[in-house]
């Protein structure tokens, strides 16, 4: 069967029925990283508002009368949703789903299919996988190489049919139904169940899919296709954003142009040269600070063979400096003296209040500690 979710992908909230709630543990990545098992209950539903993870798709996020649903997921012909709260057979419920997080998940994965299709129509690239992450979506086509010309010809072919506003439509066809020989997909999962469930982009694409989808390319607003990167296996990695996603990277980009602007006092046409600029002058000062640097070590390394104090003991204790700069002192004084303790501090850690924190070289004849 197919879920309420896959059915009507824009319903947001729904009533259904609880058909059974069992104890079960979720192990999931808690703050700090690590892997936490969390205890709690999977409840099915006679019917779900809620997606279960497949496809591709993240699972959706939402609540069951007011109680939140941590995961969804497949099996067989019906869903599992894990909650920490009980909830009884028989119990009438509300389910709502986080539209946000669903219509981002819309606009994404029909965003697939639409580059998917037009990659494959005009240059024949064929997608062998995607992952809908969390801030970009990434396709792997099956190519060692896609060219720049090829990407904004893509970029501008998927833009054109938002543009052109053709409707996204669902259908469910048997098994048996000759018609599934023609239409596009790697295959169904092995616990499958029931017809297959086909969407159509008019006059673009059909493909077997489970996931959910706009109902008219006009609700992806505009695609962005972010670049090329080298996958596994020979294929080629192409990232992409779609609808608020696009809006979102925009917004941050020019808080980023406008902040650069501030510290560069250029415009932003003059950015990348001014931090060349920057650099060059970085690497110039750098260069100029070393050999000061080391002129400074010789110059401490003579003043202390000259002090009163030469052939006892002899200390050294500097806030600046390097192992570099203690060793040009070392090589210059040589193994006339009979003990050397220099003393430098160190960026290795913070020290505590009240703490020096050092890096020591002590020398005797011919030997360097």
């Amino acid at each position: 069967m197919a879920f309420r979710c896959q059915r009507d992908s824009y319903a947001r909230e729904f009533t259904t029925t609880v058909v059974s709630c069992r104890p079960a543990e979720l192990e999931t990545e808690g703050s700090n990283g690590k892997k936490e098992v969390l205890s709690g209950f999977q409840v099915v539903l006679e019917d779900t508002l809620l997606f279960p993870e497949g496809g591709g798709q993240p699972d959706d996020h939402g609540t069951i009368n007011g109680i939140s649903v941590l995961r969804v997921t497949r099996r067989g012909a019906q869903a599992d949703h894990f909650t920490q709260t009980p909830l009884a057979p028989g119990t009438e419920v509300q389910v709502r789903v986080d539209w946000e997080r669903r219509f981002d998940h819309m606009q994404q994965h029909s965003g697939q299919h639409l580059i998917t299709a037009v990659a494959d129509h005009l240059f024949g690239l064929k997608t062998t996988s995607w992952e809908l992450g969390r801030l970009r979506s990434v396709i792997e086509l099956d190519s060692p190489s896609v060219t720049i010309e090829q990407v904004a010809a893509i970029e501008q072919s998927v833009n054109e049919k938002i543009r052109d506003r053709l409707p996204v439509n669902v259908r469910e066809l048997s098994l048996d139904d000759p018609e599934v020989e023609q239409v596009r997909g790697r295959g169904l999962p092995d616990d499958h169940v029931g017809p297959i469930r086909v969407v159509t982009i008019e006059n673009v694409d059909a493909n077997m899919c489970c996931g959910t989808h706009v109902s008219n390319l006009s609700d992806l607003q505009v695609i962005k296709i972010l670049g090329i990167e080298k996958g596994k296996k020979n294929k080629t990695n192409l990232a992409f954003l779609a609808g608020n996603r696009v809006l979102k990277w925009m917004e941050r980009s020019h808080g980023t142009e406008k902040a650069l602007t501030a510290l560069l006092k250029c415009g932003v046409e003059d950015h990348v040269e001014a931090v060349k600029k920057l650099q060059n002058s970085t690497k110039l000062l750098q260069k100029n600070n070393l050999n000061l640097l080391r002129d400074l070590a010789v110059h401490v390394a003579h003043s202390l063979r000259n002090s009163p104090d030469w052939g006892g003991v002899v200390t050294l204790h500097r806030k600046e400096g390097d192992s570099e700069f203690m060793n040009i002192i070392a090589n210059e004084i040589g193994s006339e003296v009979s003990l050397l303790h220099l003393l430098q501090k160190t960026p290795f850690r913070v020290p505590a209040p009240g703490q020096t924190v050092c890096m020591s070289l002590f020398i005797i004849p011919g030997r360097v500690y």
